[in-house]
């Protein structure tokens, strides 16, 4: 196996072998060119994230500025936002659903380096992939570690970081994260803790 089909296996890797720095310095380029255009460009923005991303569906929005290691090992479903200062580090596989909305300065790591500090120094690090359902809401400031699968519907606290797996239809916070509650029936009244909804098309 090549480091690249190493990386991809989740198994332990160099960063710098086998044409791996010349794929992140072209992704890089993209993602320069993405985060230098003017806001009036949206029409190249929207075509721009599209060579970015490895598989996106429609209605995609990335604000900038963003970053991502490779780009092509991403994939997000439909109508997926994402606020200011999104970092992916996607030497592992990541997979979003659709309806996902991230708020600013969320990170998601795949990456990781051995905690021995001789093997750690021996350059090798690993990538185990991040899974996040359909529906899914991140805080701000939050974020992901490596290997963390998180289910459909969930909620997830400001300034969170999330080291396990989560189920669907929760709000979970902390750090280290964990299930505050589930989400039910109850909650479609409210957009903020006590406040009803004073309309009606918001169903």
């Amino acid at each position: 196996m090549n480091q690249k089909e190493r990386m991809l296996a989740g198994l332990p890797y160099k960063a710098w072998l086998d044409g791996l720095s010349e794929e992140r310095m072209e992704n890089k380029k993209r993602i320069y060119r993405y985060n230098s255009l003017s806001p009036e460009q949206g029409e190249e923005q929207a075509a721009l994230i599209k060579e970015i991303i490895g598989k996106c569906g429609e209605n995609i929005w990335i604000e900038t500025p963003f970053h991502c290691d490779y780009g092509w090992n991403i994939e997000v479903g439909e109508n997926f936002f994402a606020n200011y200062n999104l970092t992916i580090l996607d030497v592992g596989k990541v997979v979003i659903g659709k309806n996902a909305q991230i708020a600013p300065n969320v990170s998601i790591y795949t990456a990781g380096h051995p905690v021995h500090p001789d093997s750690r120094n021996t350059g090798y690090e690993y990538g185990i992939g991040v899974t996040i359902g359909d529906n899914v809401w991140l805080g701000g400031n939050t974020v992901i570690n490596p290997g963390v699968t998180i289910g459909n519907n969930v909620v997830i606290g400001a300034g969170s970081v999330v080291t396990k797996n989560l189920p669907d239809d929760v709000i979970a916070v902390g750090n280290p994260c964990r299930v505050l509650r589930k989400i039910t029936e109850e909650d479609r009244k409210y957009y903020f803790k006590d406040r009803e909804f004073d309309v009606e098309d918001y169903k």
